[in-house]
């Protein structure tokens, strides 16, 4: 399972996503959550998930990659769907009736529409940001975004550079996590059998050597970046310039069309009585 997790992994490649400006990628993560959370009929739900689709084959990464990435997010996806199924009323009747337990269509359909959004939210944020965005050029997408707080004392760069840095050592935590698991189990600890107190109590010889693995490499990288004469943000030069292209303004003109689709199917099935 945990190599399964493919947050802050970067998967290089050629494609129109890739070559999109970070800043650019980045205002469009944003665009692209505040569509999801604006859909409210079936048929924008059906654009966002076909969108979505066509967002993961432009960026040439494998939809066996993007599954693997959400299996170790199955439990909150289910329990979402859980809570949403069980406690949304409705004053029809319900579908399904035992004791206090009601289940009303209203209910499964908000079960179903809050499974699609987060799938469509995990893998379209990850294909259009992380997994086609290497951790650099994040980082000064970033620091350039939002260079204007820096006028106010906001530390953009800092916050810029640890973001991405966190970014950079999911995969390696998650490496280190599953070498020390390995270890432990070749020494006869079982972290699969019995009940969830005794699971958590098996994870402490694997938390204890992961937090002190974890200090120690980020007290090796302060060192490195010491010695290196780093200093900030301030006069630092960068190898690579970000500019605004064609590709761009492309890249925003079809998520407009997909915000302006979404809006208008809700409001044309919110008329006709299909939306939420």
């Amino acid at each position: 399972m945990l190599k399964d997790i493919t947050l802050g992994q970067y998967f290089p490649g050629h494609s129109f996503l890739h070559k999109l400006d970070p800043r650019t990628k980045i205002i469009l993560t944003f665009l692209f959550i505040v569509t999801l959370f604006l859909a409210k009929s079936m048929l924008s739900f059906v654009l966002i998930v076909l969108f979505t689709v066509v967002l993961i084959g432009i960026s040439g990464i494998s939809y066996k990659v993007i599954v693997k990435g959400l299996k170790p997010l199955v439990f909150i996806i289910v329990f979402t769907m859980l809570l949403n199924l069980f406690f949304t009323k409705s004053e029809e009747a319900p579908i399904v009736s035992f004791y206090f337990i009601k289940i009303y269509r209203k209910g499964i359909t908000y079960a179903v529409y809050m499974i699609i959004r987060i799938v469509c939210l995990l893998a379209g944020t990850g294909v259009l940001l992380t997994y086609t965005t290497s951790p650099i050029s994040l980082t000064d997408g970033i620091e350039q975004l939002f260079a204007p707080l820096s006028k106010i004392k906001v530390p953009v760069h800092e916050f810029a550079m640890m973001m991405t840095i966190a970014l950079g050592f999911i995969p390696t935590l998650v490496e280190e996590t599953d070498k020390i698991m390995s270890a432990q189990m070749s020494r006869g600890a079982d972290f699969s059998s019995g009940g969830l107190i005794k699971r958590a109590k098996a994870l402490i010889p694997i938390l204890i050597p992961l937090f002190v693995n974890s200090f120690k490499r980020a007290y090796d990288l302060a060192t490195a970046m010491e010695c290196r004469c780093y200093r900030g943000g301030e006069g630092r030069t960068r190898m690579n310039r970000l500019h605004f292209g064609g590709l761009d303004a492309v890249g925003f003109l079809l998520l407009l069309s997909f915000g302006a689709g979404i809006v208008l199917l809700n409001y044309f099935t919110m008329n006709i009585g299909y939306g939420l």
